[in-house]
């Protein structure tokens, strides 16, 4: 199953359609406090309709806590400043995504812990800053889940 993974998420929308992208395709979701937002969020719910009861989220701490709760899982962190391309990756069944919040992406400490060549990102055209978190966790996620044969989808 693959695991993604959203460090201090801030826009419950985003949270939302990414609570409902996990539960359609099996993946299982960690929001890693603090959250800009509380669980209850009206936003959360809208944008997640009722796929939220579907989904398998856990909330932690910190993301060494998040980490050690998935065990010897390989991380990929996705961020433009990476050289390699999600579309180049070999996925595996038991791969985290690692995606950092809307306004500032993954903090440079955070990056440092992963080694460059778990470093991923999403093409883009010259000029672009950035894609919305949703859209690409859902480009990344439907790219892994197709490599893996999409498992459990009818």
């Amino acid at each position: 199953m693959i695991h993604v993974i959203l460090l201090w998420p801030e826009i419950p929308p985003n949270t939302g359609n990414v609570m409902r992208l996990c539960a359609n395709t099996g993946a299982q979701l960690h929001l890693v406090e603090p959250l800009g937002f509380q669980l209850d969020d009206t936003r959360l719910r809208r944008a997640g309709l009722d796929y939220a009861d579907w989904s398998r989220i856990r909330v932690h701490p910190h993301l060494d806590d998040c980490l050690a709760d998935m065990g010897s899982v390989r991380c990929l962190a996705l961020t433009t400043r990476a050289r390699g391309r999600v579309f180049d990756t070999r996925f595996r069944d038991s791969d985290a995504l690692l995606f950092g919040r809307e306004t500032a992406g993954l903090p440079e400490d955070v990056l440092a812990r992963i080694p460059p060549e778990h470093r991923l990102r999403l093409p883009m055209r010259p000029r672009s800053r950035s894609l919305n978190l949703s859209n690409a966790v859902a480009v990344t996620v439907f790219e892994a889940w197709r490599q893996l044969g999409f498992p459990g989808a009818v």
